[in-house]
């Protein structure tokens, strides 16, 4: 599957604004599934970009505008080829993979996707609820998947009642959000049963008459680290593996670390609209 995908994002300030010093992530990845075909970032005020590799080998270009300005665009365009099977639900848990996932090795390699953080912390209560429902972590795998069924069902696709700050143990009694809080209160119940599991970020290609959601700006899910084989994507806002209708950008252990866009001013207030679209170039 090859796709286009523009992504605009458009800033105005109340007030004049002297200086800007922002921090993009939005340069898809090539790996082993994905190939990354071609990509431009425009900036408007002009401005050239640094490029660098942070921690958790994701792409940042980095810009400074001096000039006073009161707008300022981002635009991206990517070309990106994707080519994914379906596997982890044929997955069995062999006695290999349970000697890698009990060992010291495993744990401390991937102590940082173990961790809690202030997006994903549950509170011990709604860790519970769930495991009432999805039954105990006897086999990681098909635990993540039953995690994942269970918030696709009882949590609500509903935007603008969540925000970009909302942490798991908020959303979770709502019941409600976007892709990027289903993501996070999976994140939390993967990691309290010890299941290194990342937050990814970057676009989903929706179809005609497809039943999937969350292309109306970049996308959020998960990916759980299968031992012996890998990271594996499942997307909770969706129920379904992370195939070729997935794009991704970076990876990290929660939202804070994949910000599409992050930076500094001197001027007041702003406003800011977000413009996605992906096509499906070709198949």
């Amino acid at each position: 599957m090859k796709y286009r995908i523009e992504h605009i994002n458009q800033f105005h300030y109340e007030t004049p604004v002297d200086q800007s010093m922002n921090h993009i992530r939005l340069k898809p990845r090539t790996d082993e599934c994905q190939r990354l075909l071609s990509y431009r970032s425009e900036i408007n005020p002009s401005s050239l970009t640094k490029e660098h590799t942070d921690l958790w080998g994701n792409t940042v270009e980095t810009f400074f505008i001096p000039e006073v300005h009161e707008n300022l665009e981002v635009k991206t365009t990517s070309v990106v080829s994707i080519q994914r099977s379906p596997f982890i639900r044929m997955m069995q848990y062999s006695p290999e993979m349970r000697n890698i996932y009990h060992s010291d090795l495993f744990r401390k390699h991937y102590l940082a996707y173990l961790n809690d953080t202030p997006y994903t912390y549950l509170f011990r209560d709604q860790i519970d609820e769930v495991v009432r429902e999805v039954g105990q972590n006897l086999d990681p795998i098909q635990f993540s998947l039953d995690v994942m069924g269970y918030i696709h069902q009882r949590i609500k696709y509903q935007a603008n009642v969540t925000n970009v700050n909302t942490k798991a143990h908020e959303a979770f009694p709502m019941k409600t959000g976007v892709c990027q809080d289903f993501t996070h209160i999976m994140l939390g119940v993967l990691r309290a049963h010890l299941i290194p599991a990342r937050y990814v970020s970057g676009y989903l290609y929706v179809g005609e008459d497809s039943a999937l959601v969350g292309d109306a700006a970049t996308h959020a899910w998960v990916e759980v680290m299968v031992p012996g084989i890998g990271w594996c994507g499942l997307d909770p806002t969706n129920n379904v593996e992370a195939l070729e209708n997935h794009i991704r950008v970076g990876t990290g252990r929660d939202y804070s670390d994949l910000s599409p866009l992050q930076g500094v001013y001197r001027g007041g207030k702003h406003s800011l609209t977000v413009k996605v679209s992906c096509t499906l170039l070709d198949s």
